[in-house]
């Protein structure tokens, strides 16, 4: 080959290895923006979010190259657990249709909401956290959070989304079928506001799919990497989650890797 293209074969194997050098110096400096991704949503992304966090910055790269990256530098997102469900369905209050039906896009804000509640394990004890999602952007809009598993803890997240969005009216507002949202209380302010009450079917998770992935989202990024010593501290690591991270920063698939933010700015 080298008689035929006229080049010495010193000059042949000295081209070789100054290409491998190249690509060895472009993994090294791939590695470097892959850890710095990696460390600045600490641990919480994986292969696919650090590729669309790298293209962003103009990195070209595929989604292979990077997962095996992160094998060879030893980078492992945050990986999943069970948690127990605290919905307490088990009661004869009264309970709305499924209107959202699994219908979870919407074409703006203000449109559909969903709601649920979670618990924080603390060594002071459990922490109850509602929030309320606007669907649109994945947006976390409302929030509270209680030592008690009580109405007002669904009804002061309610109220947080309701002032925020500076109390639209027709909006779907879906929950699953907890007692503490077939309140007189919770169902009282829905009507007062002009929203539409929706529910899942009884034992079906899957009719609140978005509010089931944030709260596996927060326990897997927050809650598992965390021992709380009291309630104060999960309260403030909680927040400093969902106003400083979640909302602003987190990119989410489900709405074309864009920041609840970025998608309500567009």
């Amino acid at each position: 080959m080298c008689t035929v293209l006229k080049v010495s074969r010193s000059g042949f194997y000295a081209w070789v290895k100054s290409g491998a050098n190249r690509y060895a110096h472009a993994n090294r400096q791939l590695d470097v923006n892959i850890r710095a991704i990696f460390n600045e949503n600490k641990g919480r992304y994986g292969a696919p979010r650090i590729t669309k966090a790298l293209r962003a910055l103009n990195i070209k790269c595929g989604r292979k190259r990077v997962a095996n990256r992160m094998r060879t530098i030893n980078l492992k997102a945050l990986a999943k657990r069970k948690f127990k469900a605290t919905t307490d369905s088990a009661h004869k209050l009264p309970v709305f249709d499924n209107v959202l039906d699994r219908d979870f896009k919407a074409q703006g804000i203000n449109q559909k909401w969903t709601s649920d509640i979670t618990y924080i394990s603390t060594k002071e004890g459990w922490l109850y956290l509602a929030v309320i999602i606007d669907l649109f952007s994945r947006a976390i809009i409302g929030w509270s959070m209680s030592t008690f598993l009580k109405k007002e803890l669904v009804c002061n997240a309610l109220t947080m989304a309701l002032f925020r969005r500076k109390f639209p009216k027709n909006v779907i507002v879906h929950s699953d079928r907890g007692s503490q949202y077939c309140s007189h209380e919770y169902r009282r302010m829905l009507k007062q506001n002009n929203l539409i009450g929706s529910m899942s079917r009884k034992g079906n998770c899957w009719d609140n799919a978005p509010s089931e992935s944030l709260f596996h989202t927060l326990k897997v990024e927050l809650v598992q990497s965390n021992i709380f010593e009291n309630r104060d501290e999960a309260k403030q690591q909680i927040f400093n989650y969902i106003e400083g991270y979640y909302n602003k920063k987190r990119i989410h698939s489900a709405i074309d890797y864009k920041t609840p933010y970025e998608m309500e700015c567009a």
